[in-house]
């Protein structure tokens, strides 16, 4: 009787420990894995999208783009191809949002700075006073590496139009002074596709490191 008893718990334990076992398995191959969305100019608040575009629900990619960068090149959308980079909008004289940005903006440079596949792009909103010296100043002041981050500037209306229409994270200015623009602390994710993949608060730790966490599983994603 004792014998077959103990028996009896062996297989109780056995069946139980295979139970905990095949469920864990199919809950691992079914829960569902982490994603990211492919915003387009729809899914966006509108005051951030330029009002030609707001009705685009697919298949939205950042345009080409020409501008010159802290050290007085020419950085084009050949430049950032195959590539993940995060993209801002910012200017040297803001003394308010902007040095937050900027600090946590180097912990995103930090945290890839031996890979090349991963890179940072701002862009002032105020090209009229942010002339490549004044970013070259900013640059070495901030602690930007310029193999992973290019500041740039260029003619107003084409960074507007970059700003509204392609990285959909930029108010508009007075309405009486064209192509005005009103910066955000939106730090835009794009992935080596063209597509935005996130947009997360700058001035805020906690959304800079979802943001690196992003990056990290995209660099995952583009391997698979």
């Amino acid at each position: 009787m004792l014998a077959l008893l103990k028996k009896y718990r062996i297989f109780i334990g056995t069946f139980l420990l295979f139970s905990v076992i095949t469920v864990s398995l199919f809950y691992n191959v079914l829960k569902p894995g982490k994603t990211l969305p492919i915003y387009n100019p729809a899914d966006v608040n509108p005051e951030l999208v330029d009002s030609t575009v707001q009705y685009i629900e697919k298949y939205h990619t950042i345009a080409d783009f020409s501008f010159t960068n802290q050290n007085g090149k020419t950085i084009t959308q050949k430049d950032y191809e195959g590539k993940i980079y995060v993209a801002d909008f910012f200017f040297t004289t803001c003394g308010s949002i902007c040095p937050v940005m900027s600090k946590n903006m180097i912990d995103v440079q930090n945290a890839f700075l031996s890979n090349p596949k991963v890179m940072i792009l701002s862009h002032t909103v105020t090209p009229e006073i942010d002339s490549v010296p004044v970013l070259k100043k900013y640059a070495l002041k901030e602690g930007v590496i310029d193999t992973k981050w290019n500041l740039v500037t260029g003619d107003k209306k084409d960074i507007y139009r970059m700003a509204r229409k392609s990285y959909l994270a930029v108010k508009l200015g007075k309405p009486e002074e064209l192509y005005d623009m009103v910066h955000t602390e939106n730090f835009v994710l794009v992935d080596a596709d063209k597509h935005v993949r996130g947009f997360y608060d700058g001035t805020k730790k906690e959304e800079v490191q979802k943001l690196i966490e992003d990056i990290k599983w995209l660099l995952t994603e583009d391997k698979n």
